[in-house]
């Protein structure tokens, strides 16, 4: 019953998430029928151009046909190149959701145990050093490891491509994997420091916690209770926290994709929000809002089977 819920209110929030994308690019000084016509057009091709987009028609009808598309998988025609944006989201997805994939797999397998050992050697060199690696890690901008990188890998020793992406996409597999290595590794980088430094923190706070000490005391290492008693109570706010860090990873691609000129979603949003392209831009955004939210609907389940209290309300008292 408290999932059904769940369920609604994310239905719920995507509609007022697309009406909100709708609107809010409504606000946005330009109009993509200037573009199309070009600096010398008159007022009256303006005006016709604008009149076969549909965006004269009343805002109100704009959204119903726009949503009753959506719907139907269909996310319109770019104003621009008529092309379909499906088709085109789907197109640059095959680069965009290997690179998130890569990112998060990659960050997730590194920074879990790296903030685990952490916590568990904090008093020692070892731990230390890693607590300070992690900090660094928050603090560098990632277009900025990206250029350490691409200088260190490709430019100095020329193991790795510099940028872009195969023409024939994944019919070269290989060629394929190795243009995405050094953004992938940019994104897991800094997305894994912050993973890393709460999974320290998580991991300290169980580490001081009575079951801890119980568990210690009945003969266990520090190390065989963490791992027996501890991770499952650590890993609800580390779960929190890939859940918020997997949204800024999307955020990062838009940023990554255009420092290793890859063909993705992001490089593509930033093209078509010069271009005063709204169809593509506002169906671009409500995907990512609708990956975002429905992580965040995955991030609550996943608190809910960890902690069985949280689906049973008769059982929130206990400890």
């Amino acid at each position: 019953m408290i999932l059904l819920r769940r369920l609604v209110l994310l239905a719920l929030s995507l509609v007022v998430a697309s009406l909100l994308v709708f609107l809010l690019l409504r606000l946005l000084p330009g109009n993509v029928a200037d573009v199309i016509a070009g600096t010398t057009a008159t007022p009256d091709q303006v005006a016709r151009i604008s009149h076969q987009l549909g965006t004269d028609r009343p805002l109100a009808a704009q959204y119903a046909s726009w949503v009753g598309g959506v719907l139907t998988g269909d996310f319109g025609v770019s104003a621009v190149n008529g092309v379909s944006v499906s088709a085109e989201l789907g197109e640059k997805l095959t680069v965009t959701a290997p690179l998130v994939a890569g990112a998060t797999i990659l960050a997730v397998a590194v920074a879990l145990p790296l903030g685990i050992i952490a916590a568990a050697r904090h008093r020692q060199a070892g731990g230390l050093a890693l607590s300070v690696l992690g900090q660094l890690g928050i603090a560098v901008p990632s277009f900025w490891v990206g250029l350490m990188l691409t200088s260190l890998f490709a430019v100095e020793w020329g193991v790795l491509p510099a940028g872009g992406f195969p023409t024939d996409g994944w019919d070269d597999p290989a060629a394929a994997v190795r243009s995405l290595v050094l953004p992938v590794v940019t994104l897991a980088l800094v997305e894994g420091a912050v993973l890393m430094r709460f999974t320290r923190s998580a991991t300290l706070e169980v580490l001081h916690a009575d079951f801890i000490r119980t568990a210690r005391a009945k003969g266990l290492t520090r190390g065989r209770a963490l791992l027996r008693h501890g991770v499952r109570n650590a890993a609800l706010p580390v779960l929190s926290v890939l859940g918020l860090e997997f949204a800024t990873l999307l955020a990062g691609t838009v940023v990554i994709e255009n420092v290793f000129a890859l063909p993705g979603v992001g490089q593509m949003l930033v093209v078509d929000i010069g271009n005063r392209d709204l169809v593509k831009v506002q169906g671009t955004v409500l995907l990512i809002t609708a990956v975002v939210l429905a992580i965040g609907f995955l991030v609550d389940v996943g608190h809910r089977l960890l902690d069985p209290r949280l689906l049973d309300p008769r059982l929130r008292g206990l400890r």
